[in-house]
């Protein structure tokens, strides 16, 4: 095993720098010409200048939150996608929000996360995240063959039939959220199964807590965090537990000032925007709408690129819960679901490292409604339109607080 999955991982940061933006002026004209969005967008904009951050900090921000009316008006993909480019899957994530794949090999970089954290060819790997509409088992199985793993497409749940396959299969990593991980370990023990061949994790799509990693750790794992999105692929990746997440090749990431476009200054928290060079599906400047900043230094692994110091809240109060983000608007629609709830508000908590959703929703008892049902339907219309469970409670009207928030996000992550 060498000692880096690309040679430039560890090239000197100027020239990285340097190679990324003497890209650029291409990849925009690129985008210019092929890209419907992208030919109105930036229409005013002559690409050979922007070659430096300070260019294109000047550029107008696509945020992912706005991709749902974006694709609305223009669907599937609001016309970012390119006439010359290759789209072979269409995923829907949570919102809904559509997003492509090229069936080409590692489409979203994610080989280079894998093998930082230890994969290697021959590797057994379990992939605990869905292939079903949306792209998460696909982003984890691409990036696991990448590195020669042999992948077990699982998917989520059935931790029975998961552990079954662990205790005949043997394999050696895993691959999914830290919180399902967390489960079959819990259940192996509880069943004295078998799951000790399990030595290697690449978790995604949730906050890993410094707890739940050290009770990985004692159960033998050793356990590495992928920050990937469904229109970015691979955006940042631990090689050292604890010491930040290392920004993936190929892509140029600014932190912002939220609402803004403006970068902050280093160190200060703001939103992650990046610019990916993909030519079937180009995004420039595109914000994530997850908060991070810069951490100083490189990392011990020797790989030179800037790191950042991992999820530290959003921008906005789109949240994400067992790997999936939740949008307002779906709250909203379950509101508007029925006549009788004027104001909803959806917690989000902890519990043994499992997330948690609460619907509160403002009701006036003096509605001859059958409340039972009512519970029952906005459960179902929860389920249906984010794709999870969650609890539905039914409160006064006006004991809601009046301060805007659809989504309050309770979780702390230590």
């Amino acid at each position: 095993m060498t000692t880096y999955y690309q040679p430039d991982e560890h090239q000197l940061c100027q020239d990285r720098e340097q190679s990324l933006f003497s890209r650029l002026p291409t990849f925009i004209a690129n985008a210019q010409r092929h890209s419907p969005y992208y030919q109105k967008l930036l229409a005013n904009i002559n690409a050979s200048t922007i070659n430096s951050r300070v260019e294109l900090a000047q550029l107008p921000i696509t945020r992912k939150s706005d991709l749902i009316a974006l694709q609305k008006r223009q669907p599937p993909l609001a016309g970012i996608n390119t006439s010359n480019g290759q789209v072979s899957r269409i995923f829907q994530s949570p919102g809904p929000i559509y997003d492509p794949e090229s069936c080409q090999d590692d489409w979203w970089r994610m080989g280079q996360a894998f093998y930082a954290a230890g994969f290697v060819a021959g590797d057994l790997v379990q992939n605990c995240l869905s292939y079903h509409l949306t792209p998460g088992g696909f982003i984890l199985d691409s990036g696991a063959r990448a590195c020669g793993c042999i992948v077990i497409p699982a998917g989520p749940g059935q931790t029975e039939q998961q552990l079954d396959i662990i205790e005949d299969l043997k394999p050696q990593g895993y691959c999914g959220t830290p919180s399902f991980l967390n489960i079959l370990i819990n259940k192996a023990k509880a069943q004295n199964r078998d799951i000790s061949s399990l030595k290697k994790a690449l978790v995604t799509g949730e906050a890993l807590p410094k707890a739940l990693r050290d009770e990985f750790t004692q159960a033998g794992i050793n356990v590495l965090q992928a920050y990937a999105s469904a229109d970015v692929g691979l955006i940042g990746y631990e090689s050292v537990a604890d010491e930040g997440l290392i920004i993936s090749e190929n892509i140029i990431v600014e932190i912002v000032r939220p609402g803004s476009l403006e970068p902050v200054a280093d160190g200060e928290i703001g939103e992650v925007v990046v610019t990916s060079f993909n030519a079937d599906y180009p995004l420039i400047r595109f914000a994530t709408g997850d908060l991070s900043a810069l951490k100083p230094g490189q990392s011990a692994c020797g790989r030179s690129n800037m790191r950042i110091k991992g999820w530290l809240g959003r921008a906005d109060q789109t949240t994400k819960v067992k790997g999936m983000f939740v949008h307002p608007e779906q709250i909203e629609r379950v509101r508007l679901s029925t006549n009788y709830c004027p104001k909803v508000r959806l917690t989000v908590t902890q519990q043994d490292h499992q997330d948690k959703m609460h619907l509160q929703c403002e009701f006036d008892d003096n509605n001859l409604v059958d409340t039972e049902l009512l519970l029952s339907q906005l459960s179902n219309d929860l389920k249906k339109l984010t794709k999870l469970n969650g609890s539905v409670e039914l409160v006064a009207l006006d004991s809601l607080p009046d301060d805007g928030k659809v989504i309050d996000d309770k979780r702390v992550v230590v």
